[in-house]
């Protein structure tokens, strides 16, 4: 007996197999219209305040075990929402209030009457980046244009690896290891506590937090380990191919 084409297809939707695959797509958290307009609005956070908790772009579970859920829980949950929560705090009723988060980095940033400002407004950007920056089965080597230029600007992919993880873990205290296009070059680049390269002519491509509570509850005092993995199992080299681009 020959089946119509709407029934076929009624069949396939409900078939156990489809419905599995569907959940599996639901559980890791897959959100492709968020990640295109995240890409395209680099207003993070929002556009003006109040700002709000950007939704990660995979589930919390996602990254583990390289990234424990626990860790997102603390991280995510609870560290970049104080800062979102500070930042509207401090910007309600200010000259800020209808300033793009950006606009609020790079006007604090030259106001140490502002330093709280900056310091809490940077970091909402600084961590959303961060999340980007990593994705499920990332790390590794890149390939395509992205390989081309570390291969030109560093001299192989071998010694970007060494000068990124010497950033990281010479990042005294708290702070921040960057990929960045600084005039044209790619560049390897450290910054403290808040600190963030849109302060700068250089371009982020891509970001490595090293603040204890990043790694802690993982790794413990082993920074080093954390660094290994985030460029074996992490790196989301998707943005920083769009970064590159755009």
């Amino acid at each position: 007996m020959k089946m119509s084409k709407r029934k076929f297809i009624k069949a396939l939707t409900l078939s156990p197999v489809f419905i599995l695959s569907a959940c599996k797509f639901k559980a890791l958290g897959i959100n492709n219209n968020f990640n295109n307009n995240f890409l395209n609005n680099k207003n993070f956070g929002g556009t003006k305040m109040p700002f709000e908790l950007p939704a990660l772009p995979y589930a919390k579970n996602a990254l583990a075990p390289y990234i424990s859920e626990n860790t997102i829980n603390y991280h995510y949950g609870k560290h970049h929402q104080a800062y979102i929560t500070n930042l509207n705090n401090l910007t309600a009723g200010t000259e800020l209030v209808n300033k793009s988060l950006e606009e609020i980095i790079k006007i604090s940033a030259q106001d140490k009457s502002k330093a709280g400002i900056f310091n809490n407004s940077a970091q909402v950007w600084n961590h959303t980046f961060y999340w980007h920056s990593m994705k499920p089965n990332g790390g590794g080597k890149p390939s395509g244009e992205v390989l081309q230029k570390i291969e030109q600007d560093f001299g192989s992919f071998e010694n970007f690896v060494s000068e990124f993880k010497n950033a990281g873990a010479t990042q005294f205290g708290s702070g921040w290891a960057w990929l960045v296009l600084d005039s044209g070059k790619l560049k390897v680049v450290k910054t403290g506590n808040a600190e963030t390269p849109l302060t700068t002519s250089a371009k982020p491509l891509m970001t490595m937090d090293v603040w204890e509570h990043a790694y802690y509850l993982d790794f413990q005092n082993a920074r080093p380990n954390y660094i290994d993995t985030f460029l074996n199992h992490l790196v989301n080299w998707d943005f920083v191919a769009h970064n590159l681009k755009n």
